[in-house]
């Protein structure tokens, strides 16, 4: 019996997608915009209300409330810079000496939630909220981000027993350069790096050497 009672009156976690309706609720009345199907699903985790009255309005309920004042206090993200080694998620730049950590469908999740993680860190510091562009974190951490960027298009990094794109930095202020030893492997790197905001350039080595891009987060 106490089981059920606990289970009746739980508020489950809100999803990602939850929360971003939750943090734009009108701030004076809690009211809530978003498709019916996304209002009634707060409802159902006893995040909203509806009014029983006309137009039958969406507000935060406490718990969503509750929900919005823990946004609003929570840190921003760092969503790809812990020190490597540490057992915390780090992009892979492919110029590590040695691979540890995860593999297969768990790296592919991890890599999922950290560019997920990096989007809402752009959301959330952008002057204008915008997510197709990259943010202030990116600026500083121009290796983790641009590493991030392509283990999150699909591209494999180098390692010991594989080629794979290389990320280094560069005494340029602001940009990056990055190596794959094949044409059509750099050409993918650049359109995965163009589409996650980045301006990217290609160029040859020293004396004919090979080429390689340079890459610098789009502020515009």
């Amino acid at each position: 019996m106490r089981t059920a009672e606990r289970g009746a009156g739980a508020v489950k976690p809100p999803t990602a997608a939850q929360r971003r309706i939750i943090e734009a609720a009108d701030p004076e009345t809690g009211r809530l915009s978003g498709t019916p199907a996304q209002l009634t699903g707060l409802v159902r985790a006893r995040l909203a209300f509806r009014h029983p009255r006309p137009p039958h309005a969406y507000f935060l309920s406490p718990a969503g409330h509750r929900v919005r004042d823990e946004e609003v206090r929570r840190p921003a993200p760092d969503p790809a810079g812990p020190v490597p080694g540490s057992g915390v998620f780090a992009a892979r730049t492919g110029t590590e000496a040695s691979v540890a950590g995860s593999e297969g469908a768990a790296r592919a999740r991890e890599v999922r939630d950290a560019w997920e993680g990096l989007m809402e860190l752009r959301r959330m510091t952008n002057a204008d909220g915008a997510r197709a562009r990259p943010c202030a974190w990116e600026r500083t951490h121009l290796v983790q981000a641009a590493a991030l960027a392509l283990e999150a298009a699909g591209l494999p990094p180098a390692r010991p027993d594989r080629e794979g794109y290389e990320v280094r930095g560069t005494p340029q202020p602001e940009a990056v350069a990055v190596r794959e030893p094949s044409p059509d492997g750099l050409r993918a790197c650049a359109a995965a790096l163009e589409r996650a905001g980045w301006q990217v350039g290609e160029h040859a080595g020293p004396r004919g050497g090979a080429r390689y891009l340079l890459a610098s987060p789009r502020r515009t």
